[in-house]
């Protein structure tokens, strides 16, 4: 059964509660659980690295308007059915990480999530959007296990640079001023904007590496050290007294 036909079935057999807060019931629970994961993921990778590549998470649940919105704008009716059917980002999450180089590890963790299953995969870091849009989608399916039934439900994960999620807060909220429809001298300044955003992006990566490529010299120096202290400054001390020792057993002869 897929998950568009188990919500369907929850909804049935929960018919003394209303629909609509029986499904998003659901979302909700499918946040929770993907939101668990990712702090799971977020508190081994400390663990075993000494380093979080998750800046931070937001959760949000779509708001009944834009779900409309969106259904209209994709040509379906406004239904429940079709609610979950064709809209995939109904339950949201936003990972926003330091590093471009931290997305993709993030998405290979995700993947690798025995009970997630990978819908669908959007790079619109390799492949941006006409208007400079950057990040990586994810659509994945999590289990919900409700009393008497398990519910496969779609959850749609982005991950994006902190400058990313800079760039496209800003262009959200230009663009909802002019209900979509900006002029053209503005879209095109925000396009330069995210060209700068690269850049910075870019930039900062290459600090980041040669940071760590400076800590490793270091490590490596200081290692140097220990084995000239530990290891030949032994030997040598155990000369001087295998010297002194044939020197007083000449003395005694």
């Amino acid at each position: 059964m897929k998950g568009e036909q188990q919500i369907e079935a929850a909804v049935r057999s929960y018919e003394d509660v209303d629909s609509w807060k029986t499904v998003m019931f659901l979302y909700k629970a499918a946040l929770k659980e993907v939101g668990t994961k990712l702090e799971i993921l977020n508190d081994e990778f400390q663990h075993v690295h000494q380093y979080n590549p998750i800046e931070h998470i937001k959760t949000r649940i779509k708001e009944p308007e834009s779900i409309v919105k969106k259904l209209k704008r994709y040509g379906y009716e406004t239904s429940l059915e079709n609610m979950v059917r064709y809209v995939n980002d109904i339950a949201g999450v936003r990972l926003i990480c330091s590093f471009t180089s931290d997305i993709y590890r993030l998405a290979e963790m995700i993947g690798n999530q025995s009970d997630l299953k990978v819908l669908s995969i959007k790079d619109y870091i390799k492949k941006p959007k006409d208007s400079g849009y950057k990040s990586y989608h994810m659509l994945v399916s999590v289990p919900i296990f409700l009393s008497d039934s398990v519910v496969d439900t779609k959850v749609e994960i982005q991950i994006r640079t902190i400058a990313m999620d800079f760039w496209a807060s800003l262009e959200h909220k230009i663009y909802y001023k002019f209900e979509g429809n900006a002029p053209e001298y503005i879209s095109r300044e925000l396009r330069e904007c995210a060209n700068m955003v690269s850049e910075l992006d870019d930039k900062m990566l290459s600090l980041n590496e040669a940071i760590q490529e400076c800590i490793i010299q270091d490590a490596s120096k200081e290692y140097m050290d220990d084995v000239i202290d530990n290891v030949i400054g032994v030997k040598g001390e155990q000369k001087i007294i295998h010297f002194k020792e044939q020197k007083s057993e000449q003395r005694k002869n």
